[in-house]
């Protein structure tokens, strides 16, 4: 049986009983990041090479942009002896990013998908087979969660691993940040005027 729990409040008590899993730190630190790198020099450079799009309109989708992105990566997923949620805080509103609530004994498989990079994602099959649920795999404590799913389902999980490796975060990071003095000198070189304008 499903339920339409979305929301959950920032500090919100989830009961003795229950586990809190959020997105990585890592993950998020270095998603944020890269996305600056990529847009921080944009309104910028559009005022140095006298864009015919308005700064402003740059600015105004970049932001939007950052807290699109910050809130897909306030992701949470709360476990309670009878269910598994995935979950946002309040101020996520329910037409961007919409959780969904499971009850541990209706779940009857968790199936493999190959994603289109070659990895693998998992999705709880339920009996009503009504739409597949996709287990959240960026989380801190992802090896913790996989073994509260295989406690409360009986589910093999022995083949489940993480999506992606914190070395491969880290690899990104790290380019993000040699990303980010390429940023500084763009954005040092367009202010003293030497980006010609095309």
């Amino acid at each position: 049986m499903t339920s339409s729990m979305t929301t959950v409040a920032d500090g919100q008590d989830q009961g003795p009983t229950s586990r809190l899993f959020r997105i990585s730190p890592l993950v998020r630190l270095t998603l944020l990041s890269f996305y600056s790198a990529l847009t921080i020099p944009l309104p910028i450079l559009a005022i140095a090479t006298q864009a015919p799009i308005s700064p402003w309109i740059f600015a105004l989708g970049l932001v939007l942009g950052a807290i699109a992105l910050y809130a897909a990566l306030s992701e949470q997923v709360v476990i309670t002896p009878t269910t598994i949620q995935v979950a946002y805080p309040r101020w996520v509103p329910s037409f961007f990013r919409r959780g969904w609530s499971l009850n541990w004994s209706s779940i009857q498989a968790l199936k493999p998908r190959t994603t289109g990079q070659g990895g693998l994602v998992y999705y709880f099959v339920t009996a009503e087979r009504d739409r597949a649920y996709l287990l959240p795999m960026r989380v801190a404590g992802f090896a913790e969660l996989v073994r509260q799913v295989e406690a409360y389902t009986n589910l093999d999980t022995s083949d489940v691993r993480p999506l992606s490796q914190p070395w491969m975060y880290l690899i990104l990071l790290s380019l993000t940040l040699l990303l980010l003095l390429v940023d500084g000198w763009a954005i040092a070189t367009a202010l003293t005027g030497s980006i010609p304008s095309f």
